[in-house]
């Protein structure tokens, strides 16, 4: 186990009366949330059945507009936050609304990893089973921030409480450059005492999970050269070894020299190596073309890497470059870190937020909850706020197949979630600032 995932943070061994039981606001919301279940998945079910993918600007507009009329309902100022026209991207849903006490941020996204062409695949229920694209990942998470606000107020507890709600529009695919994608969405993190993300809860083992950290997710860039000559002179003082034998030596090296730290991990997901390389960064694909009797010119290998923390990034980063900067005779090699997703690092704070959730989930009849293995969970909006507040992820809905065109919902799951948020932002409300 990690020393990051501190066990005696999460007082697993603590008996299920240490949770404090719900008082009568809190049971008022999670009758609430029972009685409207059925409207909550009904909206799940229209946003399902708009097709979103992150390059259809339209669709994602569309779905934008149907949470923009429920936070509307709930007495929020809402505002559609454009990018520029050269990112192509549809831009951002904010709500906002003053009040006193700590400020809470909630993240959700609009956009789904599969556009039309695709195949988009509409909402179909089977049983406590839905299906359809967008439905886990995350339409679900968004009804959940929908409905916990609504339960807020139908008890009057919205009233007080200021809140900043962010659907981002492209957060499966961001626009670049991210300083401006994201913007929006840091300066409301900056704004924040406690930013909640929505995205799918973890369930397996028996056991709900708490999501207090994610890693990083950024790419990198590989390029090799080397002296073209016939295959005859390869190895030799004139022609040296060419460059797909130096690429292949710079990626043994990662491997030997760079893995095996815990929660670093990195990839080389496409290489390509010949006399004739081209490559296109924004497609993630090129061309090669070689021969068998000719030394290659050029590699190009295009990877991309996954940290707890900047620090692990930056040390990652320095061990590679140390690698590609000793080279074979006669070639050379440069690599290039793009940006990317920030890691959500582990910090007390998180781990305090984790506590509440975990109370609530007993109070709420299910176990505490523990921290989940951050390798288990990709990149996500939340980290670009992760270094200016305390943070909390994972709590949408139960379900799987994400990124797949198999996903799916656990419906039961989503009182739960809606229940388990509601509760969380209403305590979190009436805890005193810090600062």
């Amino acid at each position: 186990m990690s020393r990051l995932l501190l066990t005696v943070a999460l007082a697993f061994s603590a008996s299920l009366a240490a949770a404090e039981a719900l008082n009568a606001d809190e049971q008022r919301m999670a009758d609430w949330i029972d009685a409207h279940a059925e409207d909550a998945i009904a909206l799940l079910e229209e946003t399902v059945n708009i097709p979103s993918g992150t390059m259809d600007t339209e669709g994602v507009r569309a779905v934008g507009r149907v949470m923009q009329r429920e936070l509307d309902a709930v007495g929020l100022q809402t505002e559609w936050v454009d990018m520029p026209a050269d990112m192509n991207r549809a831009g951002h849903l904010f709500g906002r609304k003053d009040g006193l006490g700590k400020k809470i941020l909630l993240i959700g996204h609009l956009d789904t990893v599969f556009e039309a062409d695709d195949g988009s695949k509409p909402f179909v229920r089977n049983g406590d089973i839905a299906t359809g694209h967008g439905i886990y990942d995350m339409k679900a998470g968004n009804a959940i921030i929908v409905y916990a606000l609504r339960a807020l107020y139908e008890v009057g507890a919205l009233i007080d409480i200021p809140v900043v709600v962010t659907f981002t529009g492209d957060e499966e695919k961001s626009g670049r450059p991210l300083s401006m994608s994201r913007k929006d969405l840091i300066e409301a993190g900056q704004w924040a005492d406690i930013a909640l993300g929505f995205e799918e809860a973890m369930t397996f083992d028996g056991m709900d999970w708490a999501t207090v950290t994610r890693r990083s997710s950024s790419r990198w860039i590989l390029t090799v050269e080397g002296k073209q000559s016939h295959s005859s002179n390869i190895f030799n003082d004139e022609t040296g070894a060419g460059a797909i034998f130096e690429a292949a030596r710079i990626l043994n090296a990662f491997y030997d020299e760079v893995r095996g730290e815990e929660h670093l991990t990195f990839n080389a997901g496409n290489i390509q190596g010949g006399t004739e390389v081209n490559y296109d960064s924004a497609r993630n694909r090129g061309t090669a073309f070689g021969k068998t009797n000719v030394v290659p010119r050029k590699v190009i290998v295009n990877g991309g890497i996954r940290t707890i923390s900047q620090d692990q990034l930056d040390r990652a980063r320095a061990a590679m470059r140390a690698i590609v900067a000793t080279h074979h005779p006669h070639t050379s090699a440069t690599i290039e870190f793009r940006e990317g997703y920030p890691p959500m690092s582990p910090t007390a704070g998180n781990i305090a937020l984790q506590q509440e959730l975990s109370d609530i989930n007993v109070a709420l009849g299910r176990d505490p909850m523990p921290q989940l293995d951050p390798s288990k969970r990709g990149a996500a909006d939340i980290s670009f706020v992760a270094p200016y507040t305390d943070a909390l992820a994972g709590l949408g809905g139960i379900g799987g197949g994400g990124h797949t065109p198999d996903e799916y919902l656990q419906l039961s799951s989503l009182p739960l979630a809606i229940k388990r948020a509601a509760i969380l932002i209403y305590r979190l409300s009436k805890q005193e600032k810090t600062d």
